[in-house]
């Protein structure tokens, strides 16, 4: 009886061993991706930190609307994950005609897409998604005129500045929709494995949805009160290209 279950058991561990080796070469049969560099446009609220800033004698920041992201994404069968960091280029105000002081203003991003390919062509993609977007405002007030009043590294220490950074943490949910187009190259042979590649060209068009409003933050997360909370929440638009592959194994 003891040896009829030893080998049940021993033939139950293959077949689910070759069940699961079985199940990994079909995954990786259908292993697919694209990384891509991505410009995104979103027009940002900056009208309440605006007004804080000009009744503290800072002068406007102009809008922070232009973004760069790195990406990638990963395709399995119809699936679709797109995930990436970004941030938006600086904007910088003018400086106080009397003390000099000044402020610059940056976004800083980190999401996850995750879509459905609704076309049936093999060089196109074009998936509905919903995403997670987890971000980051940093404004910095600048008051180099007090800061490099000194040369004296001693005498820096405990210098008399305005100079600071805030910064406030947003969680937001991304609905939208994207388009690739797959440009051919040509493939590359790796043992008994083809990589197909392309150089996908597309664009993302969707609305991003602030969740949150949290307190801004100084250093050690100090949480202040009365801050701007505008939300950003906005229609985005993205365009990028990048280098793809597919992978299949030679039978």
């Amino acid at each position: 009886m003891k040896k009829l279950n030893r080998t049940l058991l021993l033939s139950a561990g293959l077949l689910a061993f070759v069940a699961s080796a079985k199940a990994q070469t079909n995954m990786f049969k259908d292993i697919a991706g694209t990384m891509q560099i991505q410009g995104m446009f979103r027009q940002s609220n900056l009208g309440q930190l605006n007004g804080i800033l000009n009744a503290n004698g800072i002068p406007s920041i102009p809008d922070n609307n232009y973004w760069l992201n790195l990406s990638m994404n990963h395709v399995h069968k119809k699936f679709v994950i797109e995930d990436g960091i970004g941030a938006s280029f600086t904007s910088s105000s003018a400086a106080n005609m009397t003390n000099g002081i000044k402020a610059k203003y940056n976004q800083f991003q980190i999401y996850g897409r995750a879509g459905y390919n609704v076309s049936t062509h093999e060089n196109m993609r074009l998936f509905p998604f919903v995403g997670l977007n987890l971000s980051q405002t940093m404004l910095r007030i600048r008051d180099d005129k007090r800061t490099q009043s000194t040369s004296e590294f001693s005498s820096e220490l405990l210098n008399s500045t305005s100079s600071k950074t805030l910064w406030n943490p947003r969680l937001g949910f991304e609905f939208g929709g994207g388009f690739d187009y797959l440009i051919g190259v040509k493939d590359k042979q790796v043992d008994n494995y083809t990589i197909h590649r392309s150089i996908p060209i597309g664009v993302r068009i969707g609305y991003y949805l602030q969740a949150s409003n949290s307190n801004w933050k100084i250093d050690d997360n100090y949480k202040l009160n009365n801050g701007p909370n505008n939300k950003q929440s906005n229609v985005f638009i993205n365009l990028n290209i990048g280098l793809g592959y597919k992978i299949e194994r030679m039978r």
